[in-house]
C-alpha cells in the first residue's frame, strides 16, 4: 500500500455527512478548545492546510480572523464553498500551496498531517508561506493512537490499550461510516525530526483530554488519542 490512492475523493460525501456542522466528539470536545485558544494568539491571517469541508476555517472566520482553506480533495472543497460562499478555499495539496512567500501569520494542520505522505514537503511549504515569527499549529492523531487498538474483556468492556509496530512508519487503512481512507502512522521521533529539519521551534505540546464542559468519555481520557503542538518559524 503506497498511499497513491488515499480514498478521500470517494469518501468525501460520507465524510461531510459524518462530521455535520460541529464535527465529531473528538474535534468538538477535545481539540477545538485547545486549538482555538492557541489560534487567538497566532493571527490574524491563517491558512488551514488539509481543511477538508472547511469546518475549522469557518470557526476561525467566526472569531474575526482572515482564514484560507486548502485541500486536495475536490469534493471536500466543494462542500466548504457551499457552506461558506464568502470564504477562500483552494483545491491544492500541502506540498504546493497556492500562496505567496511570507503571506501568512499561521499555518494550521488540523488532523491533516496523518493524511499527508510527504511530511517534509508539507512542512517546507508551511514554512515558506509563513512570515518570520509565524506559527504552525498542529492537531494530530497521537502515534499511540495510530499504532494501537483497544482490547476488551469477556463482558465487552475496554480492558487495556495494546500497541504494536510503533516504530514502523506506514499507511493504515481506516474504514467507518462509509469512509475508507488512508492515515499515516509515524512515531513521535519522525514528527519531531521533520519539524526540526524544517527549522521550526517548539513552543508548546499537549495531549488533550475531554474539555471540562463536555460529558466524560473514557476513550479520550485513558490514553492520548491526539496531540496538539505549537511551533514557530524563527523571527
Amino acid at each position: 500500500m503506497d498511499g497513491s490512492d488515499n480514498g478521500w475523493e470517494r469518501s468525501a460525501a460520507a465524510w461531510v455527512r459524518q462530521q455535520g456542522e460541529r464535527g465529531d466528539f473528538g474535534r468538538a470536545n477535545v481539540l477545538d478548545p485547545v486549538m482555538l485558544e492557541l489560534a487567538r494568539g497566532a493571527g490574524p491571517r491563517f491558512v488551514d492546510i488539509g481543511c477538508g469541508e472547511g469546518r475549522f476555517v469557518r470557526m476561525l472566520r467566526a472569531e474575526g480572523f482572515d482564514a484560507i482553506g486548502v485541500d486536495p480533495t475536490e469534493g471536500l472543497i466543494e462542500a466548504a464553498r457551499q457552506r461558506d460562499p464568502a470564504g477562500q478555499y483552494h483545491v491544492a495539496g500541502a506540498e504546493a500551496l497556492p500562496l505567496a512567500d511570507a503571506s501568512c501569520d499561521c499555518a494550521v494542520f488540523y488532523l491533516a498531517l496523518c493524511d499527508i505522505p510527504d511530511l517534509d514537503a508539507a512542512l517546507a511549504e508551511a514554512v515558506r508561506v509563513l512570515r518570520p515569527g509565524g506559527r504552525v499549529l498542529v492537531a494530530n492523531l497521537s502515534p499511540i493512537n495510530s499504532a494501537g487498538e483497544w482490547k476488551f474483556d469477556l463482558l465487552g468492556r475496554p480492558s487495556h490499550y495494546a500497541i504494536d509496530n510503533y516504530m514502523e512508519e506506514r499507511p493504515i487503512r481506516q474504514r467507518w461510516a462509509g469512509i475508507d481512507v488512508l492515515n499515516w502512522h509515524r512515531p513521535f521521533s519522525a514528527y519531531f525530526a521533520a519539524f526540526l529539519k524544517a527549522g521550526l521551534v517548539l513552543r508548546s505540546f499537549f495531549e488533550p483530554k475531554v474539555h471540562a464542559s463536555a460529558p466524560p468519555k473514557p476513550k479520550f481520557d485513558r490514553m492520548p488519542n491526539f496531540v496538539v503542538m505549537d511551533w514557530a518559524k524563527p523571527a
